[in-house]
């Protein structure tokens, strides 16, 4: 299984804010911390507000915050609402072309193993990626030890 590098931004993006804490954060110091296009990150903001992950306001006294609490965002439904094709293999796709579907074992079995892959992460919150790591977190983003 291989994540976009959207799904990597976007939880990058919601760790940033988790960290942050009741600071507002900017598309541009996001952008800046991670060495992101800002273009790129302000689509994938702008998705993970469509999907309620964050909240977002533009001008001078906007920002990004989190729009529900760490312990309140799974993995698995994140990685489920920010990747755009789950499909392992071809048979997985409605327009599979391999002659060998019909009888092949292999697409129940990597189903199963993606089904496992999710599941796992479904275990897992938001919280549980700050747990114990908050201020090692927060200092690498270089976010001032007063917004903590």
């Amino acid at each position: 299984m291989h994540l976009t590098r959207f799904t990597d931004y976007s939880i990058r993006v919601l760790i940033y804010l988790a960290a942050k804490g009741e600071e507002r954060a900017t598309i541009t110091e996001i952008a800046e911390t991670f060495s992101i296009s800002r273009n790129h990150l302000m689509k994938i903001v702008q998705e993970l507000h469509q999907k309620e992950y964050l909240k977002a306001i533009r001008g001078k006294h906007g920002g990004l915050w989190l729009n529900r609490a760490p312990e309140h965002i799974r993995l698995g439904a994140l990685v489920r609402d920010t990747e755009q094709e789950m499909a392992l293999v071809e048979c997985f796709r409605d327009d599979s072309a391999c002659v060998i579907t019909p009888a092949c074992r292999l697409k129940p079995i990597l189903n199963d193993a993606l089904d496992a892959f999710l599941g796992v992460l479904d275990q897992y919150t938001l919280a549980d990626l700050l747990l114990g790591q908050h201020t090692s977190l927060a200092s690498l983003m270089k976010i001032p030890a007063k917004e903590l």
